[in-house]
């Protein structure tokens, strides 16, 4: 049996250029999915938001126009046929978020994270870990976005923060009736 010289096998500048080759393919398959999952976690943060920012928002909303409006049925509003002046001043006047009665009772609420509740003052912290929620109320009776001394209406604009520090804005008006 004739000995062959020629041997069968790769050689060691073959092996190297294969495992270059790999770890090149590796390194762009890694580029390409690590940013697809970073958008995947930055969208359940902005539908946890969404949650967040409308269910408080709803709840705002469903509240009297004022300190001084009628809370049994509206009969008669603030600054109307000589009933009570709107309140000049935004903010609670003594409540606690638990027994809040009108749109501006809100104005300056600023919740973080583990004490984010709800309006029956159930903490909701551990389902919004790193959220942050802050509520402004201005009078925009022109409907502008601008504040103004027009007492037709209340606008109320819910900030939440996600995690990632990105701020996702709810609006919306409360009108003098």
């Amino acid at each position: 049996m004739p000995y062959s010289l020629r041997q069968q096998g790769f050689t060691l500048v073959e092996i190297i250029i294969g495992i270059v080759v790999i770890s090149l393919s590796f390194s762009i398959i890694s580029s390409l999915v690590l940013p697809a999952t970073q958008k995947s976690a930055d969208q359940v943060q902005q539908i946890k938001a969404a949650e967040l920012g409308q269910s408080l928002l709803t709840e705002i909303l469903g509240r009297s126009f004022d300190e001084s409006s009628d809370r049994v049925g509206g009969t008669y509003r603030c600054n109307e046929d000589g009933q009570s002046a709107c309140s000049n001043v935004l903010g609670p006047e003594g409540e606690t978020r638990s027994n809040y009665n009108d749109v501006d009772d809100y104005n300056g609420l600023n919740l973080l994270g583990e004490d984010i509740e709800n309006a029956l003052g159930e903490s909701l912290g551990q389902y919004y870990l790193g959220f942050d929620v802050s509520v402004n109320v201005i009078y925009d009776g022109n409907f502008d976005g601008i504040a103004d001394n027009n007492q037709l209406a209340k606008l109320v604009t819910v900030l939440v923060t996600t995690p990632s520090d990105e701020v996702i804005s709810f609006s919306g008006y409360r009108t003098n009736f």
